[in-house]
């Protein structure tokens, strides 16, 4: 078959559209005032991270009892929220580097806002395990580093697992991120209007000219930073689900969590670039960028994931009863029927049924109903990890050892306070760096010199 006879794909961005037209929509937000809106999100976002603090001061200060979680749930709120913000955190690298590497070119409208996601989602994730050890001042034990205590990690730990598996994720997925926001802080800096905003952007454009050499180095450290990040996909939530693996308890010590762990962490991270993504476009006029092809693709790959998580859901319960092992059978029937049922068939509800509208393709390309279906998917997302933590630690081998978990407000403020530090950061990324990749929207372009669609708007 000939060139000619292919189908030939519709392009991704519209054909008028030039370079001149990329530079202004998507540099305008951060050269305008913050608006009355950006600023009253902030101020509530800020006011959440501030609840938060708080709840961090009253930790230090009385210690961990504060809290809801006692022998024999030692879990509880911080571990659920630690392993809900890691998994926030996978659709970044999995959209900015599996893709790019499959050459997925509709990558190019979402991977900036999606890799800021996965910074400010592993610094929340972070904080939680470091409260949770009592001591947070101690929290540096964990790194093995000769000392003059001769004290040594536990390499057979869960938790120094988790310090190599997110410290080697926040870096790789920083400079991953910080390389391809290069060639945009350089044409922000040739924007500037102002020179205090000219020096800020030049000295975070680390001196590109954008000539053939600059664009040789960055593209080989760009294919370089993907290679390494894209193993971490898989890697670094496999780590953080050995945390329950690799016990005896029934109801976590199961083979099938490192790929049930994984498939989750990507269903929730699209479905956390959904809700950033879909009022940002609205809020910043990105529609021309950020179209309903790009949004239906995310649908899609959520529907995926959603199905591969409701099977690994029903594997669990098939596995507990195959098992014939007792207490396995006990954990499960008490998940669907006991103290702890509503929380596990919402969770069922927003993971499984709900995404199965995105079959019909008239709900793929509905905008209201993807950002309700979003929020839906973030919540069981949660209400999974809480399931799996609260209900197998809850009711233990002998009944003497039963207990219910009981949240306080403490509980409930740390959680706020992780949501308020989130959105205070990506609304200040949203605000003064470009949400959408400048030079890569540029590079997919039909028509990059023709003539402009608003001459008069651009001056």
């Amino acid at each position: 078959m000939s060139v000619i006879d292919q189908k030939i794909s519709p392009p991704l961005i519209d054909p008028n559209i030039n370079m001149g037209d990329v530079t202004f929509d998507i540099s305008r937000p951060t050269e305008k005032k913050p608006s009355k809106l950006w600023l009253a999100l902030f101020i509530l976002s800020v006011g959440a991270a501030g609840i938060g603090a708080l709840t961090v001061y009253k930790l230090l200060e009385i210690g961990t009892g504060i809290t809801g979680w006692n022998h024999p749930v030692m879990w509880a709120f911080f571990i659920t929220n630690m392993v809900f913000w890691i998994g926030i955190g996978h659709a970044g690298t999995l959209i900015s580097a599996i893709l790019f590497l499959l050459r997925q070119r509709w990558r190019t409208s979402i991977n900036r806002s999606a890799e800021a996601m996965t910074i400010f989602a592993v610094i929340c994730a972070v904080l939680f395990p470091v409260l949770h050890i009592g001591r947070p001042w101690l929290g540096f034990w964990l790194f093995p580093y000769p000392n003059e205590r001769l004290l040594w990690v536990n390499f057979r730990s869960p938790l120094v697992w988790d310090v190599f598996a997110f410290s080697t994720y926040f870096t790789i997925s920083l400079f991953f991120w910080f390389q391809g926001l290069i060639p945009d802080f350089a044409t922000l800096r040739d924007q500037a209007k102002t020179a205090i905003r000219k020096k800020i952007y030049g000295i975070l454009s680390l001196g590109w000219t954008g000539s053939v050499r600059d664009w040789n180095h960055y593209e080989k450290a760009y294919l370089l930073f993907a290679g390494l990040a894209t193993p971490l996909v898989l890697s670094v939530h496999s780590v953080v689900s050995f945390d329950f693996s690799v016990s005896l308890l029934p109801g976590w010590h199961s083979t099938i969590f490192p790929p049930y762990f994984v498939a989750g962490a990507i269903f929730s991270g699209f479905a956390m670039v959904m809700t950033l993504v879909i009022p940002m476009r609205k809020y910043f006029k990105l529609e021309e960028y950020i179209t309903l092809n790009h949004l239906e693709l995310m649908n899609k790959i959520i529907l995926v994931t959603s199905m591969m998580v409701g099977y690994s859901y029903l594997f669990e319960f098939f596995i507990a009863w195959y098992s014939e092992n007792p207490f396995e059978r006990f954990t499960y029937w008490n998940r669907a029927t006991g103290h702890y049922a509503p929380f596990f068939w919402l969770m069922f509800l927003c993971n499984v049924v709900v995404p199965q509208l995105f079959w019909f393709k008239k709900f793929r390309r509905h905008i209201p109903l993807m950002f309700v279906v979003s929020l839906l998917v973030n919540v069981g997302m949660w209400l999974e990890r809480f399931v799996i933590i609260v209900t197998s630690l809850h009711r233990d081998f002998t009944p003497t050892a039963w207990g219910t978990f009981k949240p306080t407000v403490w509980d409930y403020s740390i959680t706020l306070g992780s949501f308020g530090l989130f959105f205070t950061l990506f609304l200040l990324f949203a605000k003064f760096f470009p949400t959408v990749s400048l030079a890569e929207i540029k590079g997919v372009l039909v028509n990059p010199a023709g003539k402009k669609k608003g001459e008069e708007a651009h001056g």
